[in-house]
């Protein structure tokens, strides 16, 4: 049987490879996005189930393809999660804000991400 696949984008690189490493754990097939600007085509092209993106330094950008993602037919169903791992705390809630405005799905705030990844997937992956 073909293992689901999950794109992750990450900054920090401790909690980017505990969550893949969880992703891994619950039989997914993972590959870390290296490079925002192709993430619209390698999800046309590759079909994942989700997208992980975190909101950091580059946190515009990341609105910017989930808002990118959204709006094409290809890739509109495709649910994001974003996270904020870690960081000033008003910071944090405005690039989360700014996720939720641009389409994510879920966003998740805090290094917890990875120990709710589970419930995050679930709720992500629920269809009406």
């Amino acid at each position: 049987m073909t293992r689901p696949l999950a794109l992750v984008f990450y900054e920090s690189l401790l909690t980017g490879n505990q969550l893949m490493n969880r992703l891994d754990e619950l039989g997914y097939r993972v590959v870390a996005v290296h490079d925002l600007a192709l993430l619209p085509a390698q999800v046309a092209r590759e079909k994942p189930l989700v997208v992980l993106l975190e909101l950091g330094a580059m946190a515009d950008r990341v609105c910017a393809v989930t808002r990118s993602l959204g709006a094409s037919e290809a890739t509109a169903h495709v649910p994001v999660i974003a996270y904020v791992a870690a960081g000033d705390a008003v910071l944090a809630e405005r690039n989360a804000e700014g996720a939720r405005r641009a389409g994510a799905r879920l966003v998740a705030m805090g290094a917890n991400v990875v120990i709710q990844l589970d419930d995050l997937l679930d709720q992500a992956l629920h269809v009406d």
